[in-house]
């Protein structure tokens, strides 16, 4: 198998539930589109917060849309040792027996008990794609990456899903280990 796949760099960001937006941008707060996201339906928002640990704070951390059922925040390992948290190597939405932190808005401040993570890597699939190469949700692949910082990313997460669009996301340390940026192609390879 050899597909081709762009790259989608994904910084630290925070998922807000919609109570905690008002706690934070205050009542009937909704988050304003700044970008459209390569998954449909998911974007960037023009809101940011500050997010402080035991031992620093980070400001400005961009809030991704739309609102979901549970807070959470996805950092790199750089910025889980600038903020003091141990944030374990997480599958998005996997949030038990993890750290917490305080996130702070403009109108206030929530104290989160867990939801902090390092997002997994994984590769967005549409069930059509899947099929064709004979993946399934929560498969594991490989990811060659070629050039001068060329390396292969193992334990890659397949995440299939009849919404999702092609694409490989990494954290910026990910990223930037293999000299990557968005929109660069990559190649998947079965283990």
């Amino acid at each position: 198998m050899a597909l081709k796949v762009p790259v989608g760099v994904s910084n630290r960001h925070v998922h807000l539930t919609q109570e905690d937006l008002e706690k934070l941008f205050g009542k009937d707060a909704s988050l304003t589109v700044k970008k459209e996201l390569s998954q449909p339906g998911q974007f960037a928002a023009e809101e940011t917060v500050n997010l402080i640990g035991p031992k620093r704070a980070i400001s400005n951390v961009r809030i991704l849309g739309p609102v979901r059922p549970q807070t959470q925040v996805e950092i790199s390992l750089t910025d889980s040792f600038t903020l003091g948290v141990e944030a374990p190597i997480r599958d998005s939405g996997n949030l038990a027996n993890t750290p917490g932190l305080i996130i702070e808005g403009p109108k206030g401040r929530i104290e989160i008990k867990e939801g902090v993570i390092v997002a997994q890597r994984h590769l967005h699939l549409h069930d059509t794609e899947a099929a064709a190469l004979g993946l399934k949700d929560q498969d594991n692949v490989q990811i060659k990456v070629d050039g001068p910082r060329g390396l292969i990313f193992d334990q890659v997460l397949v995440r299939v899903g009849p919404k999702y669009k092609k694409d490989l996301h990494l954290d910026t340390d990910e990223a930037n280990a293999a000299g990557l940026k968005n929109g660069d192609l990559v190649t998947v390879i079965k283990p």
